[in-house]
């Protein structure tokens, strides 16, 4: 990449330089009144987007449809040949019918564009002194990032706190390696980006480590800006789903105008003029085809992504909302999801004794206890130094919300509750790092399930503090502490100490334990040096255990037991022990006796076609790790089942991109989660996927409501003037009133159908098919036979009326019967299984408001003398109006008795 002339190389400058050239502290952060200041002087902290779509970009794009295009030919041909007064009303209903499609599209945008407002990532900085989470567009160069793995480079950042950071530049650079990051300033000028070890730039991603840096560029000011300015608009490709739709939009456009062509062709047969059977011929082909079908999906897709806002689901997806109606499965982690993710320690189990802690939630107040006493922890040495590593092996920070004045935790709620913990003692966290400096952090990983710091003692000594999963640290432990002492850790303390462990989790807590040690002057010395994590984690003195629990969230156990009901299979996944995962997922109603339990080690022994077998009688996958989550969801899939999996760190990645439906978590998700996810939870509840799922059926099931109902009116249109032609019969209809009708019918009732509430039974249902066509169950069976039935009661009132009066009152009768029996039509496309009855008639009074709208301007058509002359209506009498409305009625009458034998649904 060519480097600007113009712009500061800031990885040439020290630390030093750049602070003072943004006139930041560094330990402090801007202030409020200076962020201000330089927001309106640099903008926000966003990228340009192209150019959206104007009104007029829309309107004209409603013209580009292949069928319209010929209505428009129609048009200027019927000028030609004199025909004004047609030409000029089939312009009209073009112009309406593209100011709907724009209606419909624009609706669409502003609901996408609000969903991409609310997905704005957030950024952890420092302002007046004090971590604040904000949006990244609201940061501004000077301030002051935090930074940890898994974390996504809101800004272009100069480095100056560095704890083993590795950052993924493979998005700038291309190298798939990640790069080391140090804090140093380089001598070298212009040299390429990968080289840049003191900088981290927009949109990478942190993949180890954590640290500080001080933003230098934002929004279009950055590397990732540059590269933006350079692309063009990138093409608007449809939804997988609308893909389908306007494939099967085409194919019933080839079979529609090879029937139109029949037409046309007895038509003049029979002695019509061609330029009647032509007209007849193009409105018919407009009529029949579902040109509007995408714009209608769309609108209904993107109002369903608000109603789940609403929810606290963010559908990163359109297709996915598709999807979500299809699951079968529902992968979920236990903590926060299932769990109300306020953990609290309740027991500190030190080899000699058992602490009780009181408290509930963030608040650092409580008491300990043992024996049923009151104890004061400083008093006892080996409880104080279990409580310091606590807190100093830890990046949690407890602190006031300045809003509400709650306790709140601003990082991991595990390493949370420890920090509450160790402060309900005494114990706070700024006070001990003032004590206890840190030197090095070796950071938790998936694979040592352990985390390290080293620290300089008020003695200047350096001791390490460790904390991790029980099994991890125990096996690392040489000694351990009994009332003040260092003892051997021989194997039968090591015994008593993993059947404590045992004990704790089989209640149902999750148990972490703590240990330390003091460096050796050779390891002091090598502190500069890049120390192997064995070389400190290794002959530790084991402290005690620390066990917490994170409560069942109430509304969880109602959306598991709504899952059964719903064919859906609730699935735990989780770090914790196997016995704490059975608790806690007894309790929910996700394990049942005789279920099947899969730990981590008995995956790595199983070969991938052994879980397939066994996945779908599984409920708990205890003690795995992330990248188990991935085999986990390929052998649910290999057994034809819909995923969704949650997750929120960042070697979650994987399992969310390879499952149906990843689904990240808003509060504590890693940035990379949620990149890699289809649908983003706002409060992370479990309850809230059951609720995405409900909708998304509800949503695809009016999809399938308003494509009935659009094929089967019109085929009813093309097999009304297909049949009359085909027995001789002068045309029921002219072009106009065609074209009306086709107005009326696929506007507002197919638009109010996408807005019909879900069914009573809706998540007592059986998942769909994932593959399953969109004419199935019976849908097929159901456009033709009502279909059918819309065109022979509208033939039967155009025979009586030319039989009994004339050929205009004849026309006159099959127009109205025609427009009115489809309006009663959308009230039987609202279900294949229930009668109108048990759905009751006005429960979505979108479609009684559209049936009313649609039904009054037809009325106005046939009694208004104005229309009466522009659509070649002639007014009707008693008898006539009488055989309209039993005709246009009777749609209703003949569905119910199909529902009744059971013939419009399978069984």
């Amino acid at each position: 990449m060519e480097l600007k002339e113009n712009k500061i190389n800031w990885y040439t400058r020290t630390v030093k330089d750049v602070t003072q050239y943004f006139n930041v502290d560094s330990s402090k952060g801007l202030s409020s009144k200076e962020v201000k200041t330089r927001l309106e002087k640099f903008g926000p902290n966003q990228l340009k987007e192209s150019k959206g779509r104007t009104v007029w970009d829309m309107f004209f794009d409603q013209f580009k449809e292949v069928l319209v295009l010929i209505l428009l030919i129609s048009v200027i041909i019927s000028i030609f040949l004199g025909e004004a007064g047609d030409a000029i009303v089939i312009a009209v209903i073009l112009v309406l019918n593209a100011t709907l499609g724009v209606v419909q599209e624009f609706k669409a945008e502003k609901s996408l564009a609000a969903l991409k407002k609310m997905t704005v990532p957030d950024a952890l900085v420092m302002r007046n002194g004090k971590p604040t989470k904000i949006k990244s567009n609201q940061l501004v160069p000077g301030d002051i990032v935090l930074l940890e793995a898994g974390d996504r480079i809101p800004a272009d950042l100069r480095l100056f706190k560095v704890t083993d950071i590795k950052v993924q530049e493979a998005i700038l650079t291309g190298e798939s390696e990640p790069v080391e990051k140090n804090s140093n300033a380089l001598e070298q000028d212009k040299i390429p980006l990968g080289d840049r070890k003191n900088m981290a730039f927009m949109g990478t991603t942190i993949i180890a480590g954590r640290g500080e840096g001080i933003v230098v560029a934002t929004g279009m000011d950055t590397e990732m800006g540059e590269i933006a300015g350079m692309l063009e608009e990138g093409k608007r490709e449809p939804t997988p789903l609308q893909q389908k739709l306007n494939i099967m939009g085409k194919k019933l456009g080839l079979l529609i105008l090879m029937i139109v062509a029949i037409i046309i062709l007895l038509g003049c047969i029979r002695g019509i003029e061609f330029f009647d059977m032509f007209l007849i011929g193009i409105s018919l082909a407009v009529a029949a085809v579902p040109e509007g079908l995408p714009a209608v999906v769309t609108i209904v897709l993107a109002l369903g992504v608000q109603r789940m806002i609403k929810k606290n689901v963010i559908i990163r997806q359109l297709p996915a909302v598709e999807t979500l109606g299809a699951t079968t499965v529902i992968c979920s982690d236990k903590t926060g999801t299932l769990t109300q993710n306020q953990m609290t320690v309740k027991i500190l189990a030190l080899p000699d004794k058992t602490i009780e802690v009181e408290g509930e939630g963030y608040q650092p107040f409580g008491q300990f206890y043992h024996s049923s006493r009151t104890i004061q922890p400083s008093d006892d040495l080996t409880i104080s130094l279990l409580l310091k590593g606590a807190v100093l092996c830890n990046n949690a920070i407890l602190q006031q919300n300045s809003d509400n004045q709650q306790w709140e935790i601003i990082g991991d709620p595990t390493e949370g509750a420890l920090v509450v913990t160790s402060a309900k003692a005494g114990y706070q966290k700024k006070g001990l790092e003032n004590e206890y400096p840190r030197i090095k952090e070796l950071p938790f990983d998936s694979d040592r399930k352990r985390m390290s710091t080293i620290h300089r003692s008020p003695e200047e000594s350096f001791i390490v503090f460790v904390k991790g999963a029980p099994d991890k640290v125990i096996t690392q432990c040489k000694y351990y502490m009994e009332n003040g002492k260092q003892k051997e850790f021989d194997d039968s303390a090591r015994e008593k100490v993993f059947e404590q462990n045992k004990k704790l989790a089989a209640s149902a807590l999750r148990v972490l334990a703590l240990a330390y040690r003091k460096l050796n002057d050779g390891e002091e010395n090598g502190l500069n040096q890049k120390l192997k994590n064995e070389d400190i984690e290794n002959d530790l003195i084991f402290l005690g255990l620390m066990a917490m629990i994170d409560p069942p969230r109430k509304e969880a156990i109602h959306s598991v037991d709504t899952c059964r009901k719903a064919g859906i299979q609730p699935i735990m996944i989780t770090g914790d022990y196997s016995l704490t995962a059975k608790a806690i997922a007894s309790q929910l109603g996700i394990y049942h006796s005789g279920d099947r339990i899969i730990t981590g080690m008995d995956l790595e022994n199983m070969t991938q076609e052994e879980l397939e077998k066994v996945v779908l009688n599984t409920t708990i996958f205890a003690r795995v790790s992330p990248r188990h989550k991935r085999r986990i969801v390929r052998a649910l899939q290999k057994n034809r089942q819909v995923v969704a999996m949650t997750g929120d760190g960042v070697n979650d990645a994987p399992a969310l991109k390879e499952s149906n439906i990843g689904v990240a978590m808003g509060i504590t998700g890693t940035d990379v989660s949620k990149e890699a996810s289809d649908m983003i939870l706002m409060d992370d509840n479990f309850s809230s996927i059951v609720a995405a799922v409900e909708e998304g059926r509800k949503i695809y099931q009016n999809i399938k409501k308003f494509i009935q109902y659009l094929l089967s009116c019109n085929l009813g249109e093309i097999l009304t003037i297909f049949c009359a032609i085909l027995i001789g019969l002068p045309r029921p209809l002219i072009p106009i009133q065609i074209l009306w009708v086709n107005l009326v019918t696929d506007g507002l009732p197919a638009l109010a159908l996408g807005l019909d509430p879900a069914e009573e039974d809706l998540m007592n249902q059986m998942p769909r098919e994932p593959d399953e066509a969109i004419f199935s169950g019976k849908m097929g069976f159901n456009i033709f036979s009502q279909g059918i039935f819309i065109g022979a009661i509208t033939l039967v009132a155009f025979i009586l009326g030319i039989r009994n009066y004339s050929l205009e009152i004849g026309q006159t009768m099959a127009f109205a019967t025609l427009s009115f029996s489809q309006l009663w039509q959308s009230l039987n496309s609202r279900s294949p299984r229930l009668s109108l009855i048990k759905l009751g008639v006005l429960t979505n009074r979108y479609l009684i408001l559209a049936i009313l709208i649609s039904g009054s301007l037809q009325l106005g058509v046939m009694l208004i003398p104005t229309f009466q002359q522009i659509f070649k209506v002639l007014p009707l009498n008693g008898y006539q109006w009488t055989v309209v409305i039993l005709l246009s009625f009777s749609p209703i009458i003949y569905v119910e008795i199909l529902k009744l034998f059971g013939l419009t649904y399978k069984k």
